[in-house]
């Protein structure tokens, strides 16, 4: 076989960021009664802080804020655009974001099956832009952390994808050789075109089928079709 060792993201790829998120913010509008307020209900407040939260971290990923400044803004601004005054904010609502959300569990379909599946013909790693302390706790709360011999964060490399040292730094931890490794990812930027740029074969997991005009490897809408060619 030609790939020896599969590099996969984490969120949006194998742990449903989006699902987990969503049940966060729900537990969050509810302990705080942001209902109170009674301009928002807790849909609008989801909707306006995944837009922030991704805006913030397009920056984070362009290296234009640090990880501290993208986990105390997302909820001020977040909360102060749905009319609640910056003072009424709780001071805590970051942390306990964090707190919660990585105990969280749900997956993407068929994601314990097909690494069942790629675990006894493969090196499996992680290459994740997320923090050391929060992706650890993701992976032992969905029962992913005995897949990966590798765990490989941006925090740990100091280099976000796409940046090709970020994926030197991936092939160096692990031993591999570009031409044996193969990256899956959600991310057409990051996972997909960054891998490419380092000589790295890709496969872009596309569940909502989203149209593009990048020229892939490979790419799957259920991770299931993994199968198919793995």
């Amino acid at each position: 076989m030609k790939y020896r060792h599969l590099f996969f993201d984490l969120d949006h790829t194998l742990w449903d960021f989006e699902k987990n998120a969503n049940e966060t913010l729900h537990t969050l509008y509810e302990r705080h009664d942001f209902a109170r307020y009674g301009t928002f209900a807790v849909e609008q407040f989801i909707s306006v802080y995944s837009d922030i939260n991704h805006a913030l971290w397009r920056m984070y990923q362009n290296n234009k804020i640090t990880q501290k400044q993208l986990r105390e803004t997302r909820f001020v601004r977040t909360l102060t655009k749905l009319g609640v005054a910056e003072g009424d904010i709780p001071a805590s609502i970051s942390s306990e974001f964090t707190d919660i959300l990585p105990l969280k569990s749900a997956v993407f379909p068929y994601t314990h099956e097909v690494l069942d599946y790629l675990k006894p013909k493969y090196h499996l790693h992680l290459v994740t832009n997320g923090f050391n302390d929060v992706q650890a706790l993701k992976l032992d709360s969905s029962n992913l952390t005995h897949y990966f011999q590798e765990l490989i964060t941006s925090e740990h490399s100091g280099h976000l994808k796409p940046d090709p040292r970020m994926f030197a730094h991936a092939l160096e931890r692990t031993g591999a050789t570009a031409t044996e490794s193969l990256m899956i990812g959600d991310n057409l930027e990051c996972d997909v075109l960054g891998a490419h740029n380092a000589g790295i074969d890709q496969v872009y997991f596309n569940p909502d089928k989203r149209r593009h005009f990048n020229t892939i490897t490979h790419e799957i809408s259920c991770l299931s079709e993994l199968k198919a060619f793995l």
